[in-house]
């Protein structure tokens, strides 16, 4: 067993210039529960926090305006703000465990709330809730019971069908502390242990169960085709089209009339290609590249036009706009838009004429921006190449178009060297694949890299993205600039980095924490120095985590990761809305439009990321998934791995292979395991052993739950060493 030790919450943040967005919410609400009734504005606030640079201060405006937003506070007058009526309540977000309580995590408390089960009134993962808090008689943790269910986050749930004689029950997937009552009549033909989608239709303030109704049936369990399909509806995304959308999509034509090309920067006899995935459809970009007179390079990024084929109110917008993302599993990729547009008639396809969007730059040999334009072109692809065999060119010298990938690739190593010394932060995560056969069992595990190939195709989106919004946004007053969609990534948690940098002294590093460039240059000099050692991994698992999230919002607070002032997602419309958004606004303010409503936008802004989000969890969710049916043939087998994550109830271990499971605390039979949070690790209450994260270990693959996507171990025994593979 294990229980969770007293949490260290760390140095309190006193200067103003060490908040991120969450502090400073959090010392905003704080300074007003002081005075209730007090009225204020960004200036009073950032005189009380102590805020003398604009950064800050223009951060203040943003986190103001985001608890407006969100209930938080009262808008009195533009720009003036008022503490919303409390009664000793908070309002949050439940955090469902699988043990059965939740977290309530909100703007207004330090840390999240405890929920036991009993105090949830039926409150289910993600409703926004309200609740009482009161303090715990034994422990300091804070506690607290569910008084109103504010708003539902679903009402939809997949899962598998249990039968019985005259009823039903489907146990949801993911996150749930109940199964939903099915009557027989309500079935819809779904059959014991199927998939299926369900949906509540009532919960009896005395029932312990929801009622509701089969919508759905997905097929068999353990089919890959209806596991695929589950993982997307238990994130409530679409597995099809609707058909009237399919057919609205059929109508577009492939051919481009001469009367559009006309109006058009013609690129078609400009040297042009593609570079992408082999096994990509969808072309959102290509690039271009000819020798000026002057001896300078004109480097175009061509992005497809789609928002030339997808209008505004039309059937396939609204669509578009719902889903605001492609989402990629295992084995599928789930289109934003139809097929019809997203691999035909928008897809940058070779030896075609195709509709763009462009960025063209002007460079010197020395990869300067001297010149750009932004405006609608026509090209045509010359080539279209997979990442390997871009890769092969850049190695070797030789094949097609050489010196144009050869030179492309020059200019992008030139143009990340200074983006580094800007204070980017080098990222470079090997990503997890498997080879999968035609029934979607997985055969093998690879790793994918991004080599030079890859990050010359990312560097020239990044300044195609970086220049569109600074055309927008850099207008020197933020008051006159118009409402544009920026992807904005906050400063990390201070709290987050001291912990972070106390972890990684045991391995004789650390970073420093002075200032935001500061943390980003040793972050650097760190990510690059644990290359190829054996906790690489796990440093750069915590370094994420110390991060905040990118999101989408009209609310420029600049992009910390990138070390950008201004930046946006111009360069993937055909599986991005926000792209699509951004399209539109471009082409409306280089025609002198007005600026749009920033209120519509920012709602659309919060949706993509919402969607963004369920997306990159369904993709991960199909890797779990994959990586416990592969491991299912491997039980008995003894693996070495290394301690990747440490909670109160186990640690997870992550193989070679990069394949992760779990010890639970209960297989640790030796001692009485406490939870010691500060240091990342479980230590024996009576022996004080000690198993931290980043520890080598050998590990016997115990089990296997595909239903609940489930790897656990065990640490392996000096017995078990027969079977060590």
């Amino acid at each position: 067993m294990a229980k969770k030790k007293k949490k260290n919450n760390g140095p309190k943040i006193q200067k103003a210039h060490t908040f991120n967005k969450k502090k400073l919410k959090n010392a905003i609400l704080s300074s007003l529960y002081e005075d209730p009734g007090k009225t204020v504005n960004y200036r009073q606030l950032a005189g009380t926090l102590g805020a003398k640079d604009s950064e800050t201060r223009r951060l203040i405006n943003v986190a103001l305006e985001e608890l407006a937003d969100d209930g938080y506070l009262d808008t009195v007058a533009r720009g003036k703000f008022k503490l919303k009526t409390k009664t000793g309540t908070a309002t949050g977000t439940i955090d469902m465990q699988s043990q059965g309580f939740a977290y309530v995590v909100s703007d207004e408390l330090e840390r999240p709330i405890i929920i036991s089960s009993r105090n949830l009134q039926h409150a289910m993962h993600g409703d926004k809730v309200r609740i009482n808090v009161f303090a715990r008689r034994k422990k300091h943790d804070l506690e607290g019971e569910v008084i109103e269910i504010i708003e539902r986050a679903k009402s939809v749930f997949v899962g598998t069908v249990q039968l019985s004689r005259n009823f039903a029950f489907l146990t949801p997937s993911g996150k749930s502390s109940f199964d939903i009552f099915i009557p027989k009549e309500n079935l819809n033909g779904a059959k014991d242990g199927q998939k299926a989608i369900a949906e509540i239709t009532d919960w009896p303030a005395n029932a312990r169960n929801p009622f509701g109704i089969i919508k759905e049936v997905l097929g068999d369990t353990g089919n890959n085709d209806a596991e695929m399909h589950a993982i997307l509806a238990e994130f409530e995304l679409p597995h099809h089209f609707p058909e009237n959308v399919d057919k609205a999509a059929e109508k577009i034509p492939l051919e481009i009339p001469e009367e559009e090309i006309r109006k058009r920067h013609d690129f078609r006899k400009v040297t042009t290609f593609t570079i992408d995935p082999a096994d990509a459809k969808d072309f959102d970009d290509a690039l271009s590249l000819a020798r000026l007179e002057n001896g300078n390079w004109q480097v175009g990024v061509h992005i497809a036009d789609v928002t030339h084929y997808v209008r505004p109110n039309s059937i396939i917008e609204d669509e578009a706009r719902q889903r605001a993302t492609s989402v990629y599993l295992v084995d599928r990729v789930v289109p934003m838009l139809p097929e019809r547009l997203s691999n035909g008639v928008c897809s940058l396809r070779p030896h075609e004429e195709k509709l763009c969007f462009s960025a063209v730059f002007e460079l010197n040999e020395q990869a300067d921006i001297l010149k750009q334009w932004f405006g609608k072109t026509v090209i045509f692809s010359d080539r279209r190449f997979a990442y390997e065999e871009a890769q092969e060119i850049i190695e070797t010298g030789k094949g097609d178009f050489s010196e144009e990938l050869l030179t492309l690739n020059d200019l992008a190593v030139k143009l990340r060297e200074k983006r580094f010394k800007s204070g980017s932060i080098a990222f470079d995560r090997i990503e997890l694949k498997f080879e999968i056969d035609e029934n979607g069992k997985p055969l093998s595990v690879y790793f994918k890299e991004a080599k030079e190939s890859n990050k010359l195709i990312e560097e020239f989106m990044l300044l195609a993205n970086k220049r569109v919004a600074e055309r927008i946004g850099d207008v020197g007053d933020p008051k006159k600039a118009k409402t544009f969609v920026y992807r904005i990534h906050d400063k990390p948690d201070p709290d987050k980095l001291v912990s972070f940098n106390t972890f990684i002294k045991r391995f004789g590093y650390g970073i420093q924490l002075s200032t935001p460039k500061a943390i980003a240059t040793s972050l650097n000099s760190l990510l690059n120095h644990v290359k190829g050692r054996s906790e690489q991994n796990v440093v750069e698992t915590l370094a994420i985590r110390s991060m905040a999230k990118a999101e989408y919002s009209t609310r420029n607070i600049g992009h910390y990761g990138l070390s950008f002032e201004y930046y946006t997602h111009f360069t993937s419309p055909i599986r991005r809305y926000p792209d699509m958004m951004v399209h539109r606004l471009l082409e409306k303010y280089l025609d002198g439009g007005r600026s749009a409503n920033e209120q519509k936008y920012e709602e659309l802004c919060r949706h993509s990321s919402d969607m963004e989000s369920r997306a990159a969890n369904a993709e991960r969710s199909s890797v779990k998934y994959k990586q416990v049916e592969f491991m299912q043939d491997h039980v008995g087998k003894i693996y070495p791995g290394v301690i990747s994550g440490v909670t109160d109830w186990g640690v997870y271990v992550e193989l070679e292979n990069k394949i992760e499971g779990m010890i639970p605390v209960s297989e640790l039979d030796d001692d009485f395991y406490i939870f010691d949070e500060r240091n990342y690790a479980l230590v024996g209450r009576h022996t004080h052993k000690t198993y931290p994260l980043g520890m080598p270990v050998h590990i016997k693959v115990w089990r296997t739950n595909l239903e609940r996507k489930h790897l656990d171990f065990r640490l392996a025994k000096p017995e078990d060493n027969s079977s060590f593979e």
